[in-house]
């Protein structure tokens, strides 16, 4: 069976539900359309930092927290367009602010699209006119990520996007990693090292992105939990970002479409002409062993 259900809470919160497949999923639409939790057969696959969420001047540390219109950060949260210089904080503003549900479906599939356009307050840091629609689609035990972003200014929208899963991990001495990447680049020391398959996560953070990746499909195996992790992504994705602190239970697996600082260099920058649509997919499935 599957149903949608609305949970009327501090946030007015969405459960997509698999009753077959024993898979849930939370999503609040006012705090930046994220998806909070995922469960799969009774276990939760995403880390939440539930005090974060219940407080609207932080940002949100766990769930799937959406990047647009950069990914990371630039320098001194700076770019220039068309020789104006405007400020854009990390990872864009699109995780900050509230989404619209404009559809849902529960026949074949659990799935919720939620929409967000560009305001006054957009335009005075990212000086464009969009439309931006997510569908998030549950079945079973996968989770899809469908978006789709519309240019709705008269010039062309350079832009990258992304997706900051924070996966729920209690002990890290037992996972293997399938990255499709020899080597990353280390953001703390700025050098890039050779990949073999792990992290020494006695460091007290990680973070690395991996920029040549090989193939479209990444995997984490929780040897502890029984779980393996699968993550799928379409060409548009050049950059998977690793990420994680020490004491914490989670680590990030992040898919980019352009590295830091796209917004400045070009990198991989998604240039959207004026009317036309980008389309891509997310696609995450969790299975246990």
């Amino acid at each position: 069976m599957l149903a949608i259900a609305i949970k009327e809470q501090q946030y007015k919160t969405y459960i997509l539900s698999d009753e077959t497949a024993q898979s849930e999923v939370e999503v609040v639409p006012e705090r930046g359309g994220i998806i909070t939790r995922w469960r799969v057969q009774g276990q939760e696959i995403l880390y939440l930092d539930a005090e974060r969420l219940t407080d609207p001047n932080l940002s949100v540390r766990g769930g799937i927290p959406i990047l647009f219109p950069i990914c990371g950060n630039l320098p001194d949260n700076t770019y220039t367009h068309q020789t104006k210089q405007y400020s854009l904080k990390q990872h864009g503003f699109a995780r900050d602010l509230p989404w619209e549900v404009t559809d849902q479906v529960t026949q074949d599939v659990a799935s919720i699209t939620l929409v967000l356009e560009s305001n006054d307050e957009t335009r005075k840091v990212y000086p464009f006119d969009f439309k931006v629609a997510f569908t998030y689609i549950l079945r079973g035990n996968t989770l899809q990520i469908r978006q789709r972003y519309t240019n709705l200014s008269d010039e062309q929208m350079p832009f990258s996007t992304g997706l900051h899963p924070y996966f729920y991990m209690p002990d890290k001495t037992q996972v293997e990693f399938k990255i499709p990447a020899s080597e990353y680049q280390d953001k703390l020391t700025k050098t890039n090292r050779s990949f073999t398959g792990n992290f020494d996560f006695d460091s007290d953070e990680i973070d690395v992105a991996f920029r040549d990746i090989r193939s479209p499909f990444a995997s984490v195996t929780d040897n502890n939990r029984k779980l393996r992790l699968n993550l799928s992504y379409d060409e548009a994705y050049s950059t998977l970002v690793f990420w994680t602190v020490k004491g914490k239970d989670f680590y990030c697996l992040e898919p980019w479409t352009a590295p830091r600082n796209a917004l400045n260099t070009g990198e991989n920058l998604i240039r959207l002409e004026p009317e036309a649509t980008f389309e891509t997919l997310v696609s995450l499935s969790a299975n246990f062993f």
